[in-house]
């Protein structure tokens, strides 16, 4: 409720008032500890008192880019739209200086081009110093005319998009508006009646007088030459300003012509980015096949070398225990033949023919011949 429009304020450009500014900075105001305290509840009477607080103007500031106070009363005065009259004493107040930028920084937003050019250019003026918060939380110097031309000159202030206006020289074209003023001019007017009444106080004579009024006193000539003086710097001031909305149009046209050749450019750099990226994708990609198959290769090699040394290990296994199966067969193999000798030295024992005595061993190596049985004596 508290950040609605007020149901009886009227659009302003075919929108709701608070649509003039970007939706963030909205949020940002909204969630403010000055706009939460210090303007629920203000009125178009009491809005005065807190305009007259103000001690600087700006838009945001600091890492969070919180809201200044007069960013924050722009906001409630497009909330509350008061009338076009307050908004005018607040840019004629010559007390308050502060007070005279808000309402002109309103003007700007809500207003026509017309009532913006009659109400601001009389502000060039105003030279008086005023304190600006910059971005980085630090204040700068500057005075009430740099600001007004800000305001009438550029399309961005305080953070907010200021709304498109018509040129002055075309509204002059149209006879919307008069053509401009300088106050130098009064100052040639005040000179010239000046040196009017000094040349009455002298007592001219009525030849002089004659001749001033026929237009051949010097003095005459002089208030001529200096009129056409005042007309031809009226003139080149108003060239000048045309010029400068010419030489303003080309250098906007030439900057929107190079910002649209940098989006062009950063395209095609992301294009080549991405297809770098995709070929240095591609490439990693056979960098891990390769990778990889070095690795299988290794395992391979040492897959193969171990189960090599695991079957020279067997192999020489399976021949240590060949040989000492066959060692362990050797004592089995020749047993019986140590059987056989034992039985023939026993046998050959048992014949008597190893008898000590010659004859009986000869006795009985003869009955061994004829297969009797030896003697035993």
């Amino acid at each position: 409720m508290a950040n609605r429009t007020d149901p009886l304020a009227k659009s302003i450009r075919g929108t709701n008032p608070q649509n003039l500014v970007e939706k963030i900075l909205r949020s940002k105001i909204y969630q403010n500890t000055y706009w939460k305290e210090q303007c629920f509840g203000l009125t178009a009477e009491t809005l005065v008192d807190k305009a007259m607080e103000l001690d600087h103007l700006g838009g945001t500031f600091g890492g969070n880019r919180k809201p200044s106070p007069f960013i924050c009363l722009v906001m409630k005065m497009l909330q509350i739209q008061p009338e076009k009259d307050i908004v005018v004493e607040f840019i004629k107040n010559e007390d308050y200086k502060y007070v005279r930028v808000l309402g002109a920084f309103y003007l700007r937003l809500t207003g026509t081009d017309i009532d913006i050019y009659r109400y601001l250019e009389p502000l060039y003026n105003d030279y008086r110093k005023l304190r600006r918060k910059l971005a980085d939380g630090q204040y700068a110097l500057t005075h009430v005319d740099e600001y007004i031309d800000e305001l009438l000159t550029t399309d961005y202030s305080c953070d907010i998009a200021l709304p498109r206006i018509k040129k002055r020289w075309i509204l002059e074209q149209n006879k919307l508006l008069e053509p401009r003023r300088s106050a130098l001019e009064d100052d040639f007017e005040e000179e010239e009646e000046k040196d009017e009444d000094e040349q009455l106080a002298t007592g001219l004579d009525d030849e002089h007088e004659k001749d001033y009024y026929r237009g051949g006193s010097p003095a005459r000539e002089r208030d001529r030459d200096r009129r056409r003086d005042s007309h031809r710097h009226r003139d080149r001031d108003y060239d000048r300003d045309r010029d400068y909305d010419r030489d303003y149009d080309r250098d906007r046209d030439y900057d929107r012509e190079r910002g649209r050749r940098d989006r062009d450019r950063d395209r095609d750099r992301d294009r080549h980015r991405l297809r770098d990226d995709k070929d240095y994708g591609r490439e990693r990609d056979r960098e891990r096949d390769r990778e990889r198959d070095r690795r299988d290769r290794g395992r391979r090699r040492s897959y193969s070398r171990s189960r090599s040394r695991s079957r020279d290990r067997k192999d020489r296994e399976d021949d240590r225990r060949k040989r000492h199966a066959r060692s362990s067969a050797s004592p089995a193999r020749d047993e019986p033949k140590k059987k056989k000798e034992k039985k023939e030295k026993k046998e050959k024992k048992d014949d008597g023919t190893d008898h000590p005595d010659p004859e009986i061993a000869e006795a009985n190596r003869l009955r061994a011949s004829l297969g009797l049985k030896p003697l035993k004596l």
